[in-house]
């Protein structure tokens, strides 16, 4: 034997800076307790003791994200098994074991007796090249949008104090001509001063949708009120500036989003996952970013479980039959069930019927399309299974 124990598990609390590896033996006995620089050298140099106190190693991290991605990487080229424990049971595990106090060292020890425990918990691999581009380009239009509510609130805000009027006027959210309006005219002096004609004139020269609509608008708002308000020249600066902000990060989401489409449709289940009603490239992308070339899912079930559309019991005593949603699951796979099945029921076709049959069986709006959410996961699964586009009219099952 190459070293003193068979086999010993290792668990690891991943940071950005640094780690803390604790290794137990088939026992539970701590061997070695460990802070670990994320770089490359100590890294290779905890394999390489670990591998030294026994023949077989396992590892188990609680982080699966960007900060363990070297870590992983490290271990995965070196052959090693590695698992991933949620932080969820780390942190109600943490309280059956000595000690009120909390530590990296102690949640590390908390992760590797765990993994001794317990046979349960997913295994970790390297994820394709394409999966790992589109996650961080779903995860980078993600911080994109939340930046760009971030915006609109604030420049909705400011307006508020220049004229409410001009606030209540558009929706500066899905509209871009009363934005790119904004970059110039921001009071409802300069309004007034510009009139309805000149302001057409100027918006039609940047290309604005309607540019004589928006005027219209901006103008009756203005009139509408003949007081200057305190701070007025100040907010109308900040206004601009935010106008040209959201204007620029407008063209990196439409930049982000055309790398999005390309990148999806090197897939070769691209067109399957599109032909299905409401999912367009978008949603796509984040489907294959979640749950990638679907090996880590048994079945449907196993992948609405993981969406959080499959109910689980809560029964006490008399209490049976009682099911309720379950608290772990992928929000942001729910998220794109739920919105592709929003958008497939507003025409009509198999997902509208559907989600009418379910209304017309009492269910309230937000019941009824996460009723159509959990089959058309059913629908996408047999599809990929099946490497079949959708169509509307089901396949005719021959008879051996």
């Amino acid at each position: 034997m190459s070293g003193s124990h068979e086999r010993i598990w290792v668990g690891i609390d991943a940071g950005k800076g640094h780690h803390w590896a604790v290794a137990v033996d088939a026992e539970g006995r701590t061997l070695f307790s460990t802070k670990v620089i994320n770089d490359e050298g100590q890294i290779l140099q905890l394999i390489g003791a670990a591998r030294e106190k026994a023949d077989e190693v396992r590892w188990a991290v609680d982080i699966s994200g960007r900060a363990s991605a070297l870590l992983l990487a490290l271990l995965i080229a070196d052959g090693q098994q590695v698992v991933y424990v949620p932080g969820r049971t780390v942190n109600r595990m943490t309280g059956a074991y000595r000690g009120e106090g909390k530590t990296d060292a102690k949640d590390a020890l908390v992760i590797a007796d765990q993994a001794r425990m317990r046979r349960d918990f997913a295994p970790i691999e390297t994820p394709p090249e394409l999966v790992s581009t589109l996650q961080l380009l779903t995860g980078y239009r993600r911080d994109l949008i939340a930046d760009r509510v971030r915006l609109i609130n604030r420049l909705r805000d400011l307006l508020v104090g220049i004229c409410p009027a001009l606030e209540r006027a558009f929706d500066y959210s899905a509209a871009k001509g009363p934005v790119v309006m904004l970059t110039e005219y921001q009071t409802p002096a300069a309004l007034r001063r510009i009139g309805v004609k000149r302001l057409t004139t100027w918006l039609d020269r940047r290309r604005v949708r309607n540019a004589a609509d928006v005027a219209v608008k901006a103008v009756e708002a203005a009139q509408s009120q003949l007081t200057a308000l305190p701070g007025e020249v100040r907010a109308a600066k900040l206004v601009c500036d935010l106008a040209h902000q959201l204007l620029a990060l407008d063209e990196r989401i439409k930049d982000n989003d055309r790398e999005i489409r390309k990148t999806f449709r090197t897939d070769e289940r691209a067109e399957i996952i599109e032909s299905l009603p409401g999912m367009g490239p978008i949603l796509g992308a984040e489907f294959v970013a979640i749950a990638g070339d679907l090996s880590g899912y048994r079945d449907a079930g196993r992948l609405a479980s993981h969406a959080g559309l499959a109910p689980v019991p809560r029964d006490s005593g008399r209490r049976t039959g009682n099911y309720h949603r379950p608290k772990r699951y992928n929000r942001r796979l729910r998220w794109l069930f739920y919105m592709s099945a929003q958008s497939s029921m507003m025409r009509p076709g198999p997902s509208r019927d559907y989600y009418l049959k379910k209304r017309a069986e009492g269910l309230i709006h937000t019941q009824a399309l996460l009723a159509l959410a959990r089959r058309r996961v059913n629908v996408l699964w047999a599809m990929l299974r099946d490497k079949r586009e959708f169509t509307s009219v089901p396949p005719v099952t021959q008879t051996a």
